[in-house]
C-alpha cells in the first residue's frame, strides 16, 4: 500500500484567504527558557491550509462540522487531473467521463504547482463554476476537494458553495495533489473534532487500493 499525504504543511508562511488570520505559530512555554515543557500557542482560521467545510460555513441553518458522518470523509475517491482549466464546467465534466458511482471526486489542477513556489495568496486560480457545482449535485458527489482553498473562484465564492453545501456535499480544500497520479484511492480525511463550527483543518491522506 502506497500512502500519499496530501495536506498542505502549516507553518507562518502558509498562504491564508485574504481577511483570515495568519497562521501564528508561538512559544507558550519553553524549556530553554526554564520551563518544564515545550508548548506551542496556535492562532489560526478553521479555513487554513487543508481544510473541510461544513454547510454552516455558507449556510445559516447547515449543520456544523460534528455532526457530518464520519463516513461520508473515508472511503473510495477519484483524483481528476485536469491541468489545462481555469474554470472547472459541467462541459469539462462531462468531457472527463468520470465513472457512474463515482461519489468523492478530487480536482487535480494547475493550483497544486502554487504550493512549491508560492507564500503569497494567489487570485488566479482554477475553480468550479456554478454549472460545474450542479453537475456534481445531479451525479450524487458527496464529497469533493480542490488543490487550492476554494473550490469557488475569487471574488464569488457564494453561488458555487451555496449549491454543492446546499445539496449536502462536502467539500475539502487546501490539498496538494502535486505528487499524486489521476486515478482510485481510498481516502482519509480527518478534521479536527470541533464543536459547532463552519470547518476545520484536517489531515488529508489518500492510499493505494
Amino acid at each position: 500500500m502506497k500512502l500519499y499525504d496530501i495536506s498542505v504543511p502549516i507553518t507562518p508562511d502558509l498562504p491564508v484567504w485574504p481577511g483570515d488570520p495568519s497562521v501564528k505559530l508561538m512559544p507558550a512555554s519553553q524549556i530553554a527558557a526554564g520551563d518544564t515543557a515545550n508548548v506551542t500557542h496556535l492562532e489560526m482560521s478553521a479555513h487554513t491550509g487543508t481544510h473541510v467545510d461544513a454547510p454552516y460555513h455558507f449556510l445559516e441553518d447547515g449543520v456544523t462540522l460534528e455532526r457530518v458522518p464520519l463516513e461520508v470523509m473515508i472511503g473510495p475517491a477519484r483524483v481528476l487531473h485536469l491541468p489545462d482549466v481555469d474554470e472547472i464546467t459541467a462541459a469539462d465534466l462531462k468531457a472527463a467521463a468520470i465513472p457512474e458511482g463515482t461519489t468523492r471526486l478530487l480536482f487535480k489542477t494547475k493550483n497544486s504547482k502554487i504550493w512549491s513556489h508560492e507564500t503569497a495568496f494567489q487570485k488566479e486560480f482554477a475553480a468550479i463554476t456554478p454549472d460545474g457545482a450542479q453537475y456534481l449535485v445531479d451525479r450524487g458527489i458527496q464529497l469533493v476537494g480542490i488543490d487550492y482553498l476554494s473550490i469557488a473562484p475569487y471574488g464569488n465564492g457564494r453561488p458555487v458553495h451555496e449549491i454543492l453545501l446546499g445539496a449536502g456535499i462536502l467539500i475539502i480544500e487546501g490539498l496538494n495533489l502535486s505528487d499524486v497520479p489521476p486515478g482510485e484511492y481510498t481516502l482519509h480525511c480527518l478534521p479536527l473534532n470541533l464543536q459547532g463550527v463552519d470547518g476545520a483543518p484536517a489531515r488529508v491522506v489518500l492510499s493505494t487500493q
